[in-house]
């Protein structure tokens, strides 16, 4: 589907009480920042990077970094569309693909938009998992593109979890949310397939960002 194409109606529906929502709920979140510095070090050498976080973390980081000027990659099947305009509606640009459906299209984007300077936010588990595990793109446009990736973990005290693959988070009303910062990694390969043996790393290094949140 393209992100010009009109939604059928009960989609449309769907995503204005969904922004609804999000305006609502959005604004009674608290949030705390560990590792904070990580970010600014990054934005203040003006380097291209990109924000590495799981799919089931998605909603509260979206809304904290509203208005940033971050794009976003975004899956191009039904349920990606509606996040894809939902993100709009906060600020973010689009880069429609995944790490999986669409790979090669969406890491040409991915290196173009990098060698640019833009800061990419990725769900390397998504669209549709496993959960936590990293597909190989956010890799490999790290690598042809010689920028860092940013791990990214949130924890929050009270929160609704969806019956999906990821566990989706929502975090309910006045909900204390820790989001962590990890250590900012370039992928020490000099290929495709190198950069793609070295997702345990990055899952270590996004397991450790998860426990900086939790701590």
């Amino acid at each position: 589907m393209s992100e010009r194409e009109e939604l059928p109606w009960k989609s449309r529906v769907t995503l204005l009480l969904a922004r609804g929502f999000l305006q609502l709920i959005g604004r009674t979140w608290r949030f705390r920042v560990v590792n904070g510095d990580a970010v600014r070090r990054l934005r203040g050498g003006k380097n291209a990077f990109i924000f590495s976080l799981w799919h089931g973390h998605l909603l509260p980081l979206l809304w904290f970094h509203r208005g940033e000027g971050v794009k976003v990659l975004i899956s191009e099947h039904r349920d990606g569309e509606l996040v894809a305009r939902a993100a709009e509606s906060l600020g973010y640009g689009l880069i429609r693909g995944s790490t999986t459906r669409g790979a090669n299209k969406a890491l040409i984007s991915l290196v173009r938009e990098l060698q640019s300077g833009s800061e990419i936010a990725i769900t390397p588990d998504g669209p549709r998992g496993p959960a936590e595990k990293f597909a190989p793109g956010a890799l490999v446009a790290a690598q042809r593109s010689d920028t860092h990736i940013l791990p990214v973990a949130i924890s929050v005290d009270r929160a609704w979890r969806l019956n999906s693959w990821d566990r989706f988070m929502i975090p309910k009303p006045f909900a204390h949310v820790t989001v962590a910062y990890g250590v900012p990694s370039k992928v020490a390969a000099d290929n495709a397939r190198a950069a793609a043996e070295e997702a345990p790393r990055f899952e270590r290094l996004m397991s450790d960002a998860a426990g900086m949140a939790s701590g």
